[in-house]
């Protein structure tokens, strides 16, 4: 992997790629007036992260560019703030003050959503096992800038962690946190979703074991939550009582604990 900038790059954007190239392993290559694909082709390398004004965006020459963005977190906060419902919260019966560890965080969406409804109080770990998502994210978190009241302070005190979310679950204490919520890459994928075709091949694809959710079981105060395409036999197989969403594609099983 290689990292570069836009086109006519300021001091800044420069130093920024090449600290960052240094951090990741990679290597810094300048911009200059080449296109993407020229630089694959000169440096021999499909990956690359590439620093603009506004963002990190990660490119592979098969897939759509993949960067951070609150995505739908900013729509459910905006009607949260206007004393809607959100579908997830209620399932998992959030609370302030509520720890939550989301182990497929991906670009953190979920997290955020979870992060505002617990406030300062309360605690977000969102695990990401796959580099490149896990780094857009935590980077993300702390540069996004919204103006939706409250979200720059839910993003922020997200605290983003690599790691395989088994690992993590098993070195956790019984009852140690309210809620874990699982949201991997769907046995069905769902293919309209531009933010789903961006991030997968990059996210770790692989299915939600039987082991990691009984040790979520033994963890959670609360629940477990598991988000899965409607039609999945996932919510069976994993033992999660189905709360269907009529009119989309996308379900919630829930075990209390």
């Amino acid at each position: 992997m290689f990292v570069t900038t836009s086109y006519d790059p300021g001091e800044e954007q420069t130093r920024e790629a090449s600290n960052l190239a240094q951090s990741l392993g990679g290597r810094y290559v300048p911009r200059k007036r080449m296109t993407l694909a020229q630089l694959r082709a000169r440096y021999g390398e499909e990956d690359i992260l590439l620093i603009t004004k506004e963002r990190i965006e990660y490119h592979h020459e098969q897939r759509q560019p993949l960067f951070f963005h609150p995505s739908t977190a900013a729509v459910r906060v905006k009607r949260l703030l206007n004393g809607e419902p959100d579908t997830l919260l209620e399932l998992a019966g959030v609370n302030p003050g509520d720890a939550i560890v989301d182990c497929t965080a991906g670009l953190g969406s979920d997290s955020i959503v979870f992060s505002f409804a617990v406030g300062s109080e309360g605690r977000v770990t969102a695990l990401e096992s796959s580099p490149i998502p896990a780094f857009l994210l935590g980077q993300g978190l702390q540069a996004y800038d919204s103006e939706v009241p409250g979200l720059n302070e839910a993003m922020r005190r997200i605290q983003v962690v690599r790691m395989d979310h088994s690992d993590y679950l098993r070195s956790l204490p019984d009852r140690s946190v309210d809620v874990v919520y699982f949201d991997p890459m769907f046995r069905k994928p769902i293919t309209e979703s531009a933010s789903i075709r961006a991030i997968r091949g990059v996210a770790d694809e692989r299915a939600l074991t039987a082991e990691a959710v009984a040790e979520a079981k033994r963890a959670a105060r609360k629940a477990v939550v598991l988000k899965e395409h409607r039609d999945s036999p996932e919510f069976e197989r994993l033992g999660f009582d189905i709360a269907r969403r009529p009119s989309t594609k996308i379900a919630y099983g829930v075990i209390r604990c």
